[in-house]
């Protein structure tokens, strides 16, 4: 028994603890209350999930802002006439020899 834990553990009283009973009182009935180790698991999933509604709610607004813009193309193109046109082509160089 070389931790103060393995000795409560055990059922003995440190002497620290034992001095600051009050006299009269049976040891036998003596509870020693620890607390609890403090778990990270709280902490650890509260992280992820704000990671991970962070990352939705910036695909969301992408998507959003994909359809806007579409929509705002498409209602341009109707209206007055103007077009808008994406070339992707790819740009092939020459090799030179």
């Amino acid at each position: 028994m070389q931790l103060p834990e393995d000795q409560l553990r055990a059922g003995h009283i440190p002497a620290d603890v034992y001095r600051r009973l009050p006299p009269g009182t049976d040891v036998r009935r003596v509870v020693i209350v620890q607390e609890a180790p403090r778990s990270y698991t709280g902490p650890i999933v509260l992280t992820l999930v704000v990671v991970t509604g962070s990352i939705a709610v910036l695909l969301v607004i992408a998507f959003v802002a994909q359809v806007v813009a579409g929509a705002a193309v498409a209602v341009l193109s109707a209206t007055s006439g103007l077009t808008y046109t994406i070339n992707r082509a790819a740009k092939r160089r020459a090799v030179s020899k």
